[in-house]
Order: structure tokens, then sequence, then C-alpha cells
């Protein structure tokens, strides 16, 4: 049984090809992927878990930012 490519972690190549057919080519607009394009989320921490993690940030000597790019790269990594 294959993996749903809607909620598969990394969808391939060919996933989408029979949905993609049946948009009207007057909607589409085709461009060449950039490789050097990024990525940028925003998220807001507030209250509380703004001062806990300002409070991590700086006994680490990092910025805030940097700690939670930490987390998120800890959190892909497989357990031991």
């Amino acid at each position: 049984m294959g993996t749903d490519p809607w909620t598969a972690d990394d969808p391939q190549t060919g996933d989408f090809d029979a949905e993609l057919v049946t948009i009207d080519s007057a909607y589409v607009d085709r461009r060449d992927g950039d490789p050097q394009a990024k990525l940028r989320i925003l998220d807001s921490v507030e209250g509380d878990d703004a001062r806990r993690l300002e409070r991590i940030a700086e006994a680490r000597g990092n910025t805030p930012h940097e700690v939670v790019a930490e987390l998120l790269r800890d959190a892909d990594r497989p357990a031991a």
C-alpha cells in the first residue's frame, strides 16, 4: 500500500500529476525553481514563553532565534 501524497512528509515527483492536469491552464503560471530560494517562517512567542525563551538563549549565549532553530534541528534527528 502506497503513502498518501497529501499527507506524506516527502511528496515525490508525479504525486500530483492527476490533479494538476485538471487545472485550467489559464490559472497556471509555470516558473523554473530557484535552488537559492529560502523559506522564512515567522512565529510569535509571547508572555511567559517569551521570557523562558530569552532566559534559555541568554544561558546558552545565543539569540532566541538560534535557540528555536536548534530545537527544530534536534526534533528532526532520530532518537538515540
